[in-house]
Parts: C-alpha cells; structure tokens; sequence
C-alpha cells in the first residue's frame, strides 16, 4: 500500500511539474529566447517537480519490482 501511495505521489508531481513547463512555454511567442527560457525555469521551484516526481516513480517501480 505505501507503493502504490509513493508512486502517486511521484505521479502527481511529475505531472505538475510538467504542465507548469508547458505554461511557460507560452513565453516564447512573447519574445523570449529559448535561453531565456532555461533561464527562468531553473529558478522556479515547481519545474523542479517533473524530475523529483520521475526519481519517485523509477524508485518505486525499481525497488519493489518481483525480480528474483
């Protein structure tokens, strides 16, 4: 049960995380540079969910795998 709990956890972040980079995607048509547009997403905290989230899952998914 704490499986599947952590794996959506992970989900739900991942996919936060990953919206939140597509929305601010909409700043490229306003005239910001595709460096401006790293720049500014390394300093918002929440585009740094979609790693944390995908790091949860591959754990999750790794550490409770029926391998023998």
């Amino acid at each position: 049960m704490g499986a599947v709990f952590l794996f959506l956890v992970g989900f739900g972040l991942a996919i936060t995380g990953g919206i939140s980079l597509i929305f601010y995607l909409n700043f490229l048509p306003a005239g910001l540079l595709w460096s401006d547009y790293f720049a500014f997403i390394v300093t918002r905290i929440e585009c740094y969910f979609l790693p944390i989230g995908l790091l949860i899952i591959w754990l999750v998914i790794y550490r409770f795998s029926n391998n023998p």
